[in-house]
């Protein structure tokens, strides 16, 4: 399949935007739609902050690093993507130990990626690359947000680099929710929330 582009131009709150194209996604659901005739609905809130959206693919996922690292194929190349917004454990930091829950958060990462077709999504405010060469994307399959799911349950935190990025109010509202409830590294028989420490032998 070829890859594909979608840019909205003007974002106006509480419209609803229609145009031509393969996919599309919900902003405030995390959700991909596509309509019966091949346009993609595209319904816009307030919460929407960027006036300009874009979404590519579909790649395949070639590895995973861990949760917060992919590659996929594009173009007939490899290509190293950093996903906007979340922070995992290390498993592969020379430099650090594998941290608590991180073979936890890289193995969900794995069934959930690998061997997949995936959509990418840019955000300008955060620029095309960090500073290890990584392409910084949000990463769409089987209709969600995986950037925000990993936040959900429980395997990575919110994470803000510098700049506010496109989904920032989402990735922090699903963070607190998962505090609240326990669910994975914040589970007071995992980490409690704090990542930092050494993985349990």
């Amino acid at each position: 399949m070829t890859s594909a582009r979608v840019r909205v131009g003007t974002v106006v709150t509480g419209a609803v935007l229609v145009l031509t194209g393969s996919c599309g996604f919900t902003a405030q659901t995390g959700q991909i739609t596509t309509t019966s005739t091949g346009s993609v609905a595209i319904p816009v809130g307030p919460s929407v902050q960027s006036p300009v959206l874009l979404t590519s693919g579909p790649y395949l996922v070639t590895k995973v690093v861990d949760g917060d690292t992919v590659w996929v194929q594009r173009d007939g190349q490899q290509v190293k993507l950093r996903l906007i917004g979340i922070d995992t454990p290390e498993t592969h930091d020379p430099r650090k130990p594998v941290q608590c829950f991180g073979e936890a958060a890289a193995a969900h990462a794995e069934s959930m990626l690998a061997g997949r077709q995936v959509l990418l999504e840019t955000d300008d405010s955060q620029g095309r690359l960090d500073k290890y060469g990584r392409e910084l994307v949000y990463v769409w399959v089987d209709g969600q947000l995986f950037n925000l799911e990993m936040i959900k349950a429980g395997f990575a935190h919110e994470y803000t680099y510098d700049a506010p990025y496109r989904y920032q109010q989402q990735f922090k509202e699903a963070e607190r929710a998962a505090a609240d409830s326990g669910a994975g590294l914040w589970a007071s028989n995992t980490c409690g929330g704090d990542t930092t420490r050494p993985a349990s032998g």
